[in-house]
């Protein structure tokens, strides 16, 4: 029936619900109360019939939710969702509510499920008239998931992320359970169970993470690539992976309907059956959780049509498009179908916003700030300038330092700290690794996790910093868009977030510059124009030290910071230095800092330069402007976010806003010249502010063009045009 034809009294929060039906059969024997106790967390029998039947009530409650609020935009993504009701609502009355998961289009389903705990109140959400309202509207419930919904613990929108979340989560918060649902769609996407294994290799002890894998046998619009595995192939898959313990409840062994094919949907089974099926994925979550609390890595499989309960089956119910409107009909008759009474509305609520010791808004672990040990003064070594050091060295000294002072400190690295002349990290904090070996620096306890991936390197120091600990990923600059992606996402997520957290820090070296011999594979600096691009968001720095003191400040700043992303580029040769500490803190703090001026010269052409290894042939075209009788001014770009103008940069929309931004009259004091030449080994996105800002009404680009093999970075700047005679010419011509 529909909103107004019930007898029941309707709870408040139930305003905008627009149908309703009779009680289900059986309602008084097992509704009567809420299955959680009122002083309770959770249910406290998995076995008990009336907490099944519970559950089922709050799988349709979810169900009804998601499709109303994305029907009342006739946007959304209600499909997937609809086939894990029953897993998702067997873990929030086991107790278990950090759930993330690693689908985004799951989104309607979370925040129908943040609403049911009344979590959604924190941010004006109290009916769902209101809920609808705001579904997929600016300062609302964004299309898909974002941690800045209360109760939402993290991010989801690209596939393949989730699970960096969750093993975030069971890695700094021992003894809580932190499920996170994955679709067979997204399961083929990079890494998601490669991930996991080396999770569990690394870290053996650390079990209480529970993938539950949501196997509905579509993508978003076709049959998923593991559509045609048995369940044998299935379960093998992920014991293969590591999970010593894996559950698979299907469906299709509780259909009396006899409908065709391995998937199958459990809405149409009859009363009892559908009751059934509940116990089922109640009981096996309940030993599933458990199983993974006690110290064994375990897997839950739910096996269950994508849509089901919902408008269509299949992928055909992954997204609703302008003809998907409430008032359709395949809207309606769903709608109705999915339809409670009142007072089930109310027990579901009463529930939920139980469970777990409350709306998930005041509970879960990223609602709080998690407490981290301070650090001492860093052990910053100040190098004479002038002379040549290593600027990674100097770096991983300080990276050593902290992670010898903070216990839940990770570093990441997939290419080898050895390689990149930072092996005193590895020293210092050990390789993690199941073989003790003190060659390699390698121990069961080591805080040096090294997966032969980028993803996962990326995943877990973003999932950590998300969650509230320090971390590092270090990588080689040119393999660094394999990881991305998430740093992307986990930035983004930390612009909105309510609490404080330490900013995502990482170190990407092995330029383009120093890495001739091994060609154009290893020569890929375009991804710095993705981190120039990143700048205007607010909360996005790349860094580029000139020197091995200007590296070490640029840590010490960093960790300094909260909710920010911050990118370190520099190289692993030794090379001059050319600040003092004063002057290198100076440099990252006001953007840029003077490294050289030329005492007097007809014409004066100033140098503003990214990098390190680049100022080589920058001084040698120096010496031949001076011999020209010009007078030169070397500057060292280090942190452009700073040089851009306030209002290019959307700093005053992001938490922890930062509103330092040089002024005009630094500015024009560093880059007011004849001529200016922007130089940079990498590509040219982070000159952007000075070269909208400079007056020289002379200016160029000097900067990466593309790889190719060479002997030497002097040969592969040679090739790229980054010469001192290069430099000479393109001024004379300038000068005129």
């Amino acid at each position: 029936m529909n909103s107004s034809a019930h007898s029941e009294p309707l709870p408040a929060f139930c305003q905008g619900i627009q149908y309703f039906a009779p009680a289900w059969q059986g309602f008084a024997e097992h509704a009567s109360q809420p299955a959680i106790a009122a002083d309770a967390k959770k249910i406290s029998d998995a076995a008990d019939p009336s907490a099944a039947y519970q559950t089922l009530l709050a799988a349709d409650a979810l169900r009804y939710l998601t499709l109303q609020i994305c029907a009342s935009k006739s946007s959304g993504h209600p499909g997937g969702f609809a086939s894990s009701a029953e897993v998702y609502a067997s873990l929030v009355m086991l107790g278990h509510t950090n759930i993330v998961t690693e689908v985004g289009h799951h989104a309607p389903g979370f925040y129908s499920a943040m609403f049911l705990d009344s979590s959604l109140e924190e941010m004006g959400i109290t009916t769902v008239q209101q809920m609808r309202e705001r579904f997929r509207e600016k300062h609302g419930l964004l299309g898909h998931l974002s941690g800045a919904i209360p109760g939402l613990l993290a991010p989801a929108g690209p596939l393949g992320q989730g699970q960096h979340f969750a093993m975030a989560g069971a890695f700094l918060h021992p003894g809580t359970l932190f499920p996170v649902t994955i679709g067979d769609g997204g399961m083929g996407e990079p890494y998601v169970l490669n991930s996991m294994m080396h999770f569990n290799t690394a870290y053996p002890k650390v079990t209480n993470f529970l993938p539950a894998l949501i196997w509905n046998g579509y993508s978003q619009e076709h049959h998923s690539m593991c559509t045609t595995w048995s369940n044998e192939e299935m379960i093998a898959y992920w014991r293969g992976h590591g999970f010593e313990n894996v559950l698979l409840v299907n469906a299709k062994d509780f259909d009396d309907q006899n409908q065709s094919g391995a998937y199958v949907d459990s809405s149409l089974f009859s009363h009892k059956q559908r009751l059934a099926f509940a116990a089922a994925v109640l009981q096996a979550t309940d030993v599933a959780a458990k199983s993974a609390l006690n110290g064994t890595r375990t897997a839950l499989i739910l096996k269950q049509l994508k849509g089901s309960g919902v408008h269509r089956l299949g992928a055909k119910s992954h997204n609703l498009y302008p003809a998907d409107t409430l008032d359709a009909e395949h809207i309606i008759t769903a709608l109705q179908r999915r339809a409670l009474n009142p007072q089930a509305w109310q027990i579901v609520r009463d529930n939920f916003s139980r469970a777990g010791g409350g709306p998930a808004a005041k509970t879960a672990v990223t609602e709080h700030v998690l407490p981290i040990p301070s650090l001492p003064a860093l052990p910053i070594k100040e190098f004479t300038p002038g002379d040549k050091q290593v600027p990674s060295t100097a770096f991983g000294a300080l990276v050593a330092f902290v992670g010898l002072h903070d216990k839940n400190f990770v570093v990441t690295n997939a290419d080898g700290n050895e390689a990149s002349a930072m092996s005193n990290i590895n020293v210092a904090l050990k390789i993690r690794h199941p073989v003790k070996d003190d060659l390699y620096h390698q121990e069961p306890s080591g805080q040096v996790y090294e997966p032969l991936n980028e993803d996962a390197c990326a995943g877990l120091a973003a999932g950590l910093a998300l969650f509230g600990s320090r971390s590092i990923w270090l990588s080689y600059e040119s393999f660094a868009i394999n990881g991305w992606p998430i740093m992307q996402t986990v930035t983004q997520a930390m612009a909105e977030l309510r609490r404080r957290t330490p900013s995502l820090v990482c170190m990407f070296t092995a330029g383009a510059l120093e890495q001739g011999r091994n060609g154009w594979t290893h020569q890929r600096p375009e991804i710095e124009n993705y981190f120039a691009a990143q700048m205007r968001n607010g909360n996005v720095y790349p860094l580029f030290p000139c020197d091995a003191n200007q590296i070490q400040a640029a840590y010490e700043w960093a960790l300094d910071t909260y909710n920010k992303g911050i990118i370190v580029i520099a190289s692993k040769s030794p090379l001059p230095v050319y600040t003092t500490l004063e002057q290198a803190r100076r440099g990252i703090a006001d953007g840029a800092v003077k490294l050289y001026e030329s005492a007097a010269g007809e014409k004066n052409v100033v140098f503003a330069v990214t990098g390190d290894m680049v100022l080589l042939p920058v001084f040698e075209a120096k010496d031949k402007l001076e011999a020209a009788g010009h007078r030169v001014r070397i500057v060292s770009i280090a942190n452009p976010r700073r040089l851009y103008r306030p209002s290019d940069v959307s700093w005053d929309t992001v938490s922890e806003p930062d509103n330092a931004f040089l002024d005009d009259d630094h500015f024009n004091a560093l880059f007011d010249g004849d001529a200016l030449i922007a130089v940079s080994g990498g590509p040219s996105g982070p000159l952007e502010p000075v070269l909208l800002r400079t007056r020289a009404a002379r200016r160029e680009v000097m900067a990466w063009k593309r790889g190719e093999t060479t002997a030497s970075a002097g040969e592969i700047m040679a090739f790229n045009g980054l010469t001192a005679d290069a430099m000479l010419a393109r001024a004379t011509v300038m000068l005129g």
